[in-house]
């Protein structure tokens, strides 16, 4: 369990302060920060494919989650990132309820298993209240590490 969280997550891929008060500006923010971070290439293919998913279908789940993904052949290997903001942004979640913890992961698309895993892993650690509760109060990008591995 928490093989593939493990493996990507770090203090560079977790934002604790994110500012964005859109969905496409959550997704953007989440990106460029990637980028920025020289954890991710290609911003266009990325915020391309993040919104090709989001247009099928809201990736906003229940409990003030929210988990975008994308996949393009221009990915070149699975990339994570925890983003939190201190306020709700809309992301047309199942329970009509603002979003305030957003995992994304972006992957190529010929390799599904870790981006499968990956969605997993996270879902299934997110459906607990205190988990929840403990990541929206914590201080830092270490902190939130610890409660996530």
């Amino acid at each position: 369990m928490k093989k593939i969280l493990k493996k990507l997550l770090t203090e560079d891929t977790v934002f604790p302060d994110m500012t964005a008060n859109t969905k496409e500006g959550i997704i953007v923010e989440l990106i460029e920060r990637l980028a920025a971070n020289r954890k991710l290439k290609n911003k266009r293919a990325a915020l391309k494919a993040v919104m090709a998913r989001e247009n099928k279908m809201s990736t906003g789940m229940e409990n003030g989650i929210a988990i975008p993904h994308g996949k393009s052949d221009e990915i070149t290997e699975l990339v994570a990132a925890i983003g939190r903001t201190s306020h709700g942004v809309d992301f047309n979640s199942m329970d009509k309820k603002p979003s305030r913890i957003f995992i994304m992961t972006l992957s190529p698309q010929s390799h599904s298993g870790p981006h499968l895993q990956f969605l997993a892993e996270v879902s299934k650690l997110l459906k607990d209240t205190e988990t929840r509760e403990k990541l929206l109060n914590a201080n830092s990008s270490r902190d939130i590490l610890d409660i996530l591995l």
